[in-house]
C-alpha cells in the first residue's frame, strides 16, 4: 500500500517536471497572454512640443492672469447667541475686487452685513489683511471696505451702458471657499429685478456664467478684462447653487454711489418724502379711484420734499387683509411723465436722479388729477 503511494508521487512529480520544461513554445506564449493582458509592452504616445493654445484659450488665460492679482476673498465674523444664550461666532464668505492702490475694496452689502466682530480680506497672494468698512448702501447691495496694505493692483472699470446679449463674460471668485476660481459664459439678458431690499436692480447683467455661494461681491469681466458687473445673486429655484442663471449689478450703478460712499460713508439717496402703498385695479375698484393703478401717499415725512411741495397724506385707517394702509391720500401715477405703478417704478427714478434734483409728479387728488414740481429731499429710513 504504501509502494503505491510512492509511485504515484513519483508519477505527479515527473509529470509536473516534464510540463514544465518541455511546454511547446505557443503554449507558453498563450499562458503569458492569460496573465499579463497583452501580447505586446505599452507604448506612450508623447508630445514633442510644448502645448499649443489656441487664440480663444488665450485671451482666457491673459483675462485671469490680468484680474486675479485684483480679486480677494472677503471673510466677515459676526457674534450670535445660541439657544442657552452662549456668543458663538458665525463666519460668512464673499469676494470682492481691489478700486485702487490706496486699498479701497468693494464688494456686496450681504457680505459684510451684521459683521461686528471684523472683516479679513485676503489677496490672491494668500496675505491677509483687516478690513474697515467706509460706507454701504443697502439699496443696491454695495459695501466699500478699505485695507493697508502695499503693491495693490486695481481693476479696470467698463462702461456698462452698452452690453448686448451674447457678449462673453467671466467671472471670478471664491465659490464655496474655492479661492481664485473662473468661469465664462454669456451675458443671456439685460433686465430689472427685484433686488434683496425690494428696491429694483436696473439693467441687472444676466449670464450664464457659474456663479454660486462665495462668488457674491466678486467681479464680472467682459473679454479684455475689464469689469462691467458685480456679482450679487442666482436664481436657484430653491437649491444654494448655481442653476445657469446668475445677476450682477452694472457697474455704472456702482460708479454712482461710489462718490457717496467715500465722500459721506452712505449714499444719499434721493426721495419724495412719503411712505406709500402700491394700489392694483381690484382695490382701485374697491376704494373708487379714479385710475387702476397707482402708488398712493399713506403718511408725509416732516419737512420732506412731498410735504413742502403740498402733497397730502390718508387721514383715514382701513385694513388690506391684516395690513393696515391709510386712506385719503394723494395717488401718484407718474414722475416726470412716466407712469408709475407701485414702489419699485418710484425707486427706479430715485436712481436716475440726486437729493437737490427737480421732478415733476403727476398725482389724483380724489377725482382731479394734479402735476407739480418738487426738490427732492434725502431719503430716510423706510420712507419712498
Amino acid at each position: 500500500m504504501k509502494l503505491r503511494r510512492v509511485l504515484l508521487v513519483v508519477l505527479i512529480v515527473g509529470g509536473f517536471w516534464y510540463l514544465t520544461a518541455h511546454l511547446p513554445a505557443g503554449l507558453s506564449h498563450f499562458s503569458l497572454l492569460r496573465t499579463s493582458g497583452s501580447s505586446s509592452p505599452l507604448q506612450l504616445t508623447e508630445a514633442e512640443a510644448a502645448p499649443s493654445y489656441d487664440s480663444e484659450e488665450l485671451n482666457n488665460i491673459a483675462v485671469y492672469k490680468r484680474v486675479l492679482p485684483s480679486v480677494v476673498n472677503i471673510t466677515s465674523t459676526t457674534l450670535v447667541f445660541n439657544f442657552f444664550y452662549g456668543a458663538v461666532p458665525q463666519h460668512g464668505q464673499g469676494s470682492g475686487f481691489i478700486l485702487d492702490k490706496a486699498g479701497h475694496v468693494l464688494t456686496n452689502y450681504h457680505v459684510v452685513e451684521g459683521a461686528n466682530r471684523g472683516i479679513k480680506v485676503m489677496l490672491s497672494n494668500k496675505r491677509s489683511y483687516d478690513a474697515k468698512v467706509v460706507g454701504t448702501d443697502k439699496v443696491h447691495d454695495l459695501a466699500l471696505l478699505h485695507i493697508d496694505a502695499p503693491n495693490l493692483e486695481a481693476v479696470t472699470l467698463a462702461d456698462s451702458s452698452g452690453l448686448s446679449v451674447g457678449q462673453k463674460v467671466y467671472a471670478i471668485g471664491n465659490p464655496f471657499g474655492l479661492s481664485g476660481t473662473m468661469t465664462r459664459g454669456i451675458i443671456s439678458s439685460i433686465r430689472t429685478i427685484g433686488g434683496s431690499e425690494g428696491a429694483p436692480i436696473e439693467d441687472a447683467i444676466q449670464t450664464d456664467a457659474a456663479i454660486n455661494p462665495g462668488n457674491s461681491g466678486g467681479p464680472l469681466l467682459n473679454s479684455r478684462g475689464e469689469v462691467i458687473g458685480i456679482n450679487t445673486m442666482i436664481a436657484s429655484n430653491g437649491a444654494d447653487q448655481s442653476s445657469g442663471i446668475g445677476f450682477a449689478i452694472p457697474i455704472n450703478t456702482a460708479k454712482a454711489v461710489l462718490g457717496d460712499l467715500t465722500r459721506y460713508g452712505r449714499v444719499k439717496r434721493p426721495g419724495l418724502g412719503i411712505m406709500s402703498y402700491a394700489i392694483g385695479p381690484d382695490l382701485a375698484s374697491q376704494m373708487g379711484l379714479a385710475v387702476d393703478a397707482g402708488v398712493l401717499v399713506q403718511k408725509l415725512v416732516p419737512g420732506g420734499a412731498a410735504e413742502r411741495a403740498g402733497m397730502r397724506g390718508g387721514n383715514q385707517q382701513a385694513y388690506v387683509g391684516n395690513t393696515p394702509i391709510m386712506l385719503g391720500g394723494d395717488l401718484i401715477v407718474a414722475i416726470d411723465g412716466q407712469q408709475v405703478t407701485d414702489t419699485q417704478d418710484i425707486n427706479a427714478m430715485m436712481d436716475k436722479h440726486q437729493a437737490g434734483d427737480t421732478v415733476s409728479v403727476t398725482f389724483y387728488r380724489g377725482r382731479k388729477q394734479i402735476t407739480l414740481k418738487l426738490i427732492l429731499g434725502e431719503a430716510r429710513g423706510v420712507t419712498t
